[in-house]
């Protein structure tokens, strides 16, 4: 028996048929095209599906239920989209959407928690029943595992992990709120932390680094420029790990979880974001035993995470 999941982007809708064994057996994707209603949204869902399943040669009689992993807040068990302002939804009932086309159970969550339970099935926090994971991209996701179930608070609106404030009154954060974690510590930070360092140091390595232009600076730039032995990169990069080892110690400081996993493209850099992040943790976070404590780790299933626990978020509906 298989199980269908989606991660619904605002670029791109991913569908992946997922076997028993959390293998994914075929997947297919096509463009999300917003804005557009979510009527004609739940039709391209539907038909990516359609390929998915002919390209494996699976009939939908051998599939269990369907999971969405979408931006925004989520009813997992009425599979309905409270509120996503990226894909313009507002009390969307997906389930009733997709009966429409087929019957079957389906089942919605957001994408950050359904990428978390992703990576407790099949991926680094396999094994562990307490697990948060951080994603570091164009903000700061995150999605917490208690018991080897998502949580989400009372109104599905749990684990917004990026707005909780890491420095008062500080740099202004998309949420309306000034700083937010993810206004510190997500790839676009980072990003902006580096532009602002290079037109500070004109003679800086990180120009060369970027082509001559501010605009080709991404999450690597930094670390490439600290790697070339550049002042001015090495303490873009040491002021970004300070931040982002502050907001993970208040996590770990909040659930002690058995292990706190970071993903996103920034995680590429290994050891030297992991090393100097668990000197920190470790340093700051209040721990009784020693043995005791959090692993820090890297996700594992990148883009994959996403469709497997959605996949198998029939597991835990109530």
């Amino acid at each position: 028996m298989y199980n269908i999941g989606i991660d619904l982007g605002g670029t791109n809708i991913k569908v992946g048929l997922v076997d028993e064994n959390y293998n994914i057996v075929a997947k297919s994707t096509a463009p999300t095209n917003l804005p557009r209603p979510a009527e004609e949204i739940v039709k391209s869902m539907v038909d990516t599906m359609w390929k998915a399943l002919n390209e494996a040669k699976v009939t939908i009689g051998e599939v269990n239920s369907i999971g969405i992993g979408t931006p925004g807040v989520a009813n997992r068990n009425s599979g309905t989209v409270l509120y996503s302002c990226n894909l313009g939804f507002k009390n969307t009932d997906l389930r009733a959407l997709f009966g429409k086309f087929l019957n079957k159970p389906l089942y919605v969550e957001n994408d950050a928690n359904a990428a978390a339970f992703g990576e407790v099935l099949a991926g680094a926090g396999k094994g562990y029943k307490n697990v948060v994971v951080v994603t570091l991209g164009t903000g700061v996701g995150g999605g917490i595992i208690i018991d080897g179930k998502i949580y989400t608070g009372f109104n599905f609106c749990g684990a917004e992990l990026g707005h909780t404030v890491i420095e008062y009154n500080g740099r202004q954060c998309a949420c309306g709120r000034k700083g937010c974690f993810e206004a510190y510590s997500s790839a676009t930070a980072l990003i902006n932390m580096t532009k602002e360092a290079m037109e500070a140091h004109k003679d800086s390595k990180m120009w060369e680094i970027a082509g001559g232009s501010i605009d080709n600076v991404d999450g690597k730039t930094a670390f490439d420029g600290m790697r070339a032995d550049d002042a001015a990169a090495r303490d873009v990069v040491n002021m970004y790990i300070e931040y982002l080892g502050c907001g993970l110690t208040n996590i770990v400081n909040t659930f002690q979880p058995e292990v706190l996993l970071i993903g996103g493209g920034i995680c590429k850099e290994g050891e030297n974001l992991t090393k100097p992040l668990g000197e920190i943790i470790t340093r700051d976070q209040y721990c009784i035993d020693p043995n005791r404590s959090t692993k820090l780790d890297i996700c594992k299933l990148g883009n994959n995470a996403g469709i497997i626990g959605a996949a198998c978020l029939y597991t835990i509906a109530e």
